[in-house]
């Protein structure tokens, strides 16, 4: 399914999938419908600032919106894998990931990738929500 108001994917697969009273969210990133990145910014002499921390915030955000569209919440969430182009951001990830979630939230996962799809992303995330009862298709 591909939600409408979020931003485009950047292939020939959905913002979510549900099966099985589960919703499989692709990969999701900071990427506003625009196309815009928050957390990115570019300054008048061409300087490159990222923020994991805003990233974090605006990938989780975009997830709760997809989830929104299959009759889910980020409280749903089961399982999360993060993928995150430096392991150096791993603690701002961390911090604002527990603006989100605690220890009775998802399990979760985080490796290093070489890189993401766009060189100003920091940060992708994957989640598979279980849908309550009443909400989305199977």
């Amino acid at each position: 399914m591909i939600v409408e108001g979020a931003a485009r994917p950047r292939g020939r697969f959905p913002h979510v999938r549900v099966a099985g009273g589960f919703a499989f969210v692709s990969g999701t990133s900071s990427r506003r419908p625009d196309n815009s990145i928050a957390g990115a910014s570019v300054d008048a002499m061409g300087t490159t600032s990222l923020d994991i921390r805003e990233q974090t915030r605006a990938v989780l955000r975009n997830i709760d919106g997809i989830l929104a569209a299959v009759g889910a919440s980020l409280a749903d969430v089961v399982q999360v894998t993060t993928y995150l182009v430096n392991m150096n951001d791993f603690g701002g990830y961390n911090e604002v990931y527990g603006e989100f979630f605690d220890e009775t939230g998802p399990a979760r996962t985080t490796v290093a990738v070489h890189q993401l799809p766009h060189p100003h992303l920091l940060i992708e995330i994957q989640a598979v929500a279980l849908i309550p009862r009443g909400g989305g298709d199977d």
